[in-house]
Order: structure tokens, then sequence, then C-alpha cells
């Protein structure tokens, strides 16, 4: 994701790693699966803070077409050397009973500075997510893009939910990562930057101070990645199955072409504040799909389903030019049939509140649209 193309498209998804038998993350043997997993997909697979969490990130992808088969190469892969140790792989955003206090950190310097600069802050952070990178043309486009799509990352949001569950409760929310990673410094929606040169003063800015040390680690839902020329947006659950990955980032490319599309008009989506787009933020992660959310145009709750209808309405002739009208589609049978979290729950439900049965179910979801048997 280097190459600074328009609105090509790169994901990065970040798995559980699973003992089946206790149904447990598992932290010790990430360092092997690492050391092979390089050599299989070289710098495609990285550690994460926690040595349970391995993320894989695909190559540039210039269409969706070839996203899924990035994204079903690696999740196979992943797949296959967790199974090589007797071990599975989950794809959602929390695991529904380990604790993150009996979870190793990675031996890694960046690690153990945000560890000593956050504390438990830091350590409890075992979630799961989904980055979806789209390339800019230019810097100035970015912003104008990062500007008006904090409007609709409470929809995109929505549709992703994975993560009901934390430490053996059922929470009550879709999704309790996004409240759990509000704890972290400069996370959320991001504010309004007037131009590039803004924004830039204010990254300049956080480094001169000794806030940050480079843009990484400004964490908002979405953000002008510091080195790969893309708008990342990572608000996303991850979601448990291929098929919902690749609808989402079909959404927020089409979603992203559309805009641009305004703004080489000269047109621009209302610029909401943060204050009002911080309340369909909340409903999106307590509710999911199941809620309303409020449309600000019309000053009115409405039935979330409705929006999310009205959002792949809104962005359509940007689906047709891309040819990823087969993949937006699935966002239909995410709305009849529910999210991640929908399914975990009635799991749950179902089992007579049985969490291992919620694990057993994600361990076999997850494979869902692989050449694998669970």
């Amino acid at each position: 994701m280097t190459e600074k193309v328009p609105f090509t498209i790169g994901i990065e998804e970040e798995f559980q790693i699973v003992d089946p038998e206790t149904r447990e993350l598992r932290s010790h043997v990430t360092s092997q699966m690492l050391e092979e997993g390089k050599l299989l997909l070289s710098e495609q697979i990285k550690m994460e803070m926690h040595q349970s969490v391995v993320e894989v990130g695909t190559n540039i992808c210039r269409n969706i077409h070839d996203a899924r088969k990035e994204v079903v190469k690696l999740r196979t892969a992943i797949a296959q050397l967790a199974m090589k140790r007797g071990l599975r792989i989950i794809a959602a955003s929390t695991h529904p009973i380990s604790d993150w206090k009996s979870q190793e950190i990675s031996d890694h310097d960046r690690y153990r500075e945000i560890v000593e600069n956050m504390q438990d802050i830091a350590r409890a952070n075992l979630i799961f997510g989904l980055h979806i990178h789209i390339g800019m043309p230019d810097n100035e486009t970015c912003i104008a893009i990062l500007n008006q799509i904090r409007y609709f990352l409470p929809h995109v949001l929505a549709i992703s939910t994975s993560s009901p569950f934390w430490i053996g409760r059922n929470t009550g929310l879709s999704s309790i990562r996004t409240k759990i990673f509000q704890r972290f410094p400069r996370t959320d929606l991001p504010p309004v930057f007037e131009s590039w040169a803004a924004f830039d003063d204010y990254v300049n800015l956080l480094v001169k101070t000794n806030c940050i040390d480079d843009g990484k680690k400004i964490w908002w839902d979405v953000r002008p990645h510091p080195n790969f020329g893309t708008l990342e947006v990572r608000v996303c659950d991850l979601p448990t199955r291929v098929d919902e990955t690749i609808a989402i980032a079909a959404l927020i490319q089409a979603l992203m072409l559309t805009l641009y599309r305004l703004y080489m008009r000269n047109i621009s989506w209302r610029i909401y504040p943060n204050q009002l787009i911080s309340e369909n933020k909340w409903r999106a992660s307590r509710y999911g799909i199941n809620g309303k959310m409020i449309d600000f145009g019309k000053r009115e709750e409405v039935h979330t389903r409705d929006l999310i209808y009205e959002l792949i309405q809104f962005v359509d002739d940007a689906v047709e030019e891309l040819g990823s009208r087969n993949e937006i589609n699935y966002i239909y049978r995410i709305l009849d049939e529910g999210t991640s979290s929908d399914r975990q729950v009635k799991v749950f439900n179902d089992s007579g509140r049985d969490l291992k049965a919620v694990v057993d179910f994600l361990l076999a979801d997850t494979l869902t649209g692989l050449s694998l048997k669970s």
C-alpha cells in the first residue's frame, strides 16, 4: 500500500489465536506462527501488541475483486498456520471469554513504549479491528474526503459490529470494542481541518511536544495514513465472514469515490460537528443495525437500516463504475440476517447463555468462504 494510485484498496485484519479445547486465547505460540508466516507472506503478516493477536494486510488492490482474492489467501494462510499447532483463528473484535490480564505483551520496542506510557489502558486494549485503506489522488483531496466521510462512519460501524461480549459478560452493546478503544488518546472522530497544511501543522506540533513520535500514533476512526498515501477507515469492528469484510470495503471505496466526484464539482456533503456525529456513533455501538440514528438534515430519528439503504443508493453510480455491485449487494444480506454481533447473541440465547458455544460458533463462522474445514 505504498503506491499513490487513486481509490485502490488495502485491507488489514487482526485475528484472535484460540485454543479450540479451552476456547481461550493463546499467547505464547504467536511468535512461532509469525516466523513461519513471514516465510509464506513476507511483510503481509505482523505481530500486534498482545501475543494472541496476528495482523495480516493485503497488497495494493486495484479493485474489490483483487481484494477478495487477497483476503481469502491471507485468512486461509493464517488459519492453516494456526491449525498446524492445534489452534484456530477467530475473526471478531472481542473474545467472549478471555481476560486481558492473562495475556502477554509482544516483545517489541513500540509496544513496550505504549504500555509504559498508558499502563493498564494499553494492557486492557485486547481488541481486534478491521482497517480499510483507500488510495487518495492528492493530499488536499484526502483532507476534503476526511472531513465529509466523518458523517457516515456510524453507518459503517453499525454494519460491522462483532463485539457484544467482553470477559465473560454479555455487555448489551453491539460493539464494546468501540468503547474500549476510546480510552486511548487521539481516538474517536477526527476534527475538521481546513487544509492539508493545517493537518500537517497539527501532527508536527504533537511530534515537537513529545505527544507522539509519528502520525501512526493518531488512532482516529478515519485518518490520513502517514506513509501510504491513503485515507484509512478504522472505525469498524472486525467482521467474522470474508463476505462481510469485502462488502464493507466495497462500500467505503464507493463512498470515497462518490464524495470525490462531488468535490470535483465543487460540491461538499454538509460538514456536521463531532458532537452530533458522536450521537449516531453511540447508537451504532449500542444497537448496531437494530436501532435508530439521527438524520441531521431532517432533524429526526430514522431506523438505522433505512439510513443504510439510503447510503447504498447514494453511492450507486460509483458502485457501477467500480464494478462492485455483487459485493455491495451482500450488505442487504447483513441487513436481513444481522451482523456478527446479532448472530453471536442469538447463539448465546439459544444455547442457554453458553459463551463456549459462542466461541465454537465463531471458530466455524470465521472459516466461511475458505477452502478449509473447522
